[in-house]
């Protein structure tokens, strides 16, 4: 099978490197890739956003299955040019895609599917914002209605802070704050057959103990000893599979991946927000655990044959994932400084821990950092302790000036609180 993956992060890096582990394909390609991708799938330059470009790769590569890996792409409808070439693809259409692209659409399926989740306004003035706001009290949860790579989601005391946002926003929802743990659920979803993946929990904020400001993700953990047995059950048949029924009945079936962020509340689960697609850092834990070979069943799911597929297999390994950021992360981020340390994380720590490029691209000899979120650290162990503690001894290895990363990463749920 050849595999081509678009994107170019710590994400499309885990699952390039699973699927370098199929056994089943035969070739892969990534476009347009990273320093950290090019070592296990040749890379090709093309713009993500360009569905014409991407199918006409794909057609010229004779793809068997083209894996859609960001947001972006999907919201501009790279999926919808692939298939109508006639080539499997991994990932929703761009109607299907508007569960990420528009919070309010979101709000406005689960309404419709019944699925639980957190009361909200949708506001286009000041006015309607300062009343929502006024409504629901401190802490105040402001969300950019569109696609902010993270970054859209203020969650703040401050109601002065949360009216800034609002007003930078030409669309915002505003919604009641939820208590409780979060959550992160993935689902591989051929538009009717919805099959769970296993449980993880990321870190939003930038610093120790949850401070800081939010961004994209500084690490995250699985399993979640914490979490009660029947969670995923539960969640697939009140979240997911109503949503996926609501979508198809609206004649815009979901294929592909479905990211159910979660609240486990006083009351019950709550959905904070759905993606299009796998999150990061989640899915460096998550494939680090997922023993069924991959390629297969994106392929599945790309070809509405999921019903067919037998159950996953997972490793009872845990595995933890620790984010190295560049200076100012999440600010505007400085980039071009040379890493170093992978070549001893490769020789001393592999195969337990092993590093994931996101932002960092090829300067001759030396991989510098070219982005925010720099690289990600990925190990396994028999538990959440070891797991961690080898994370934390390959980060350690690693050379980035001005670099910042969190040090408490699964460090609660490995100790039991």
């Amino acid at each position: 099978m050849k595999v081509l993956v678009i994107g170019s992060g710590a994400r499309e890096h885990a699952l390039c490197r699973s699927l370098s582990l199929d056994p089943d394909v035969t070739a892969l390609h990534c476009a347009p890739g990273n320093a950290g991708i090019a070592e296990v799938a040749e890379l090709h330059q093309v713009d993500a956003l360009d569905g014409k470009a991407v199918s006409a790769l794909a057609t010229e590569l004779e793809a068997d299955l083209v894996v859609v890996g960001p947001e972006a792409p999907l919201v501009a409808g790279v999926a919808d040019a692939v298939r109508e070439a006639g080539i499997p693809v991994f990932g929703p259409s761009e109607e299907a895609a508007q569960l990420e692209g528009s919070k309010a659409f979101a709000k406005d399926v689960m309404a419709a599917a019944g699925v639980p989740t957190a009361r909200s306004y949708v506001c286009t003035t000041a006015e309607e914002a300062a009343a929502a706001l006024d409504a629901f009290g401190a802490p105040y949860v402001v969300k950019d209605d569109g696609l902010a790579a993270g970054k859209g989601v203020v969650v703040t005391q401050d109601i002065e802070a949360a009216k800034a946002h609002a007003a930078e926003c030409e669309r915002v929802v505003i919604e009641e704050f939820l208590d409780g743990p979060e959550v992160s659920l993935f689902a591989i979803t051929d538009g009717e057959t919805v099959v769970p993946l296993q449980p993880a929990q990321d870190f939003k904020r930038a610093l120790d103990n949850d401070e800081g400001p939010n961004t994209g993700g500084m690490g995250a953990y699985s399993p979640l000893p914490w979490a009660e047995p029947k969670l995923v059950e539960e969640v697939l048949q009140t979240v997911l599979q109503p949503t996926v029924d609501e979508m198809r009945r609206r004649g815009t079936p979901f294929s592909g991946l479905l990211y159910a962020g979660l609240a486990i509340t006083s009351r019950g689960v709550r959905v904070i927000e759905f993606n299009a697609r796998f999150g990061d850092p989640e899915t460096q834990v998550v494939l680090a655990r997922l023993k069924t070979p991959l390629a297969g069943v994106l392929l599945a799911a790309a070809n509405g044959a999921l019903d067919d597929l037998a159950p996953l297999r997972w490793s009872e390994d845990a595995a933890v994932t620790v984010v190295v950021a560049s200076h100012n992360y999440p600010g505007t981020p400085r980039t071009g400084d040379p890493i170093t340390g992978l070549d001893r994380v490769a020789a001393e720590d592999a195969p337990h821990a092993y590093v994931l490029h996101a932002g960092t691209r090829r300067e001759g000899d030396a991989v510098v950092s070219a982005g925010g979120r720099v690289l990600s650290v990925t190990a396994t162990g028999k538990d959440l302790t070891e797991a961690r503690e080898r994370a934390y001894a390959a980060v350690e290895r690693i050379g980035l000036d001005g670099s910042q990363h969190r040090t408490d990463i699964a460090a609660k749920a490995a100790a039991g609180v």
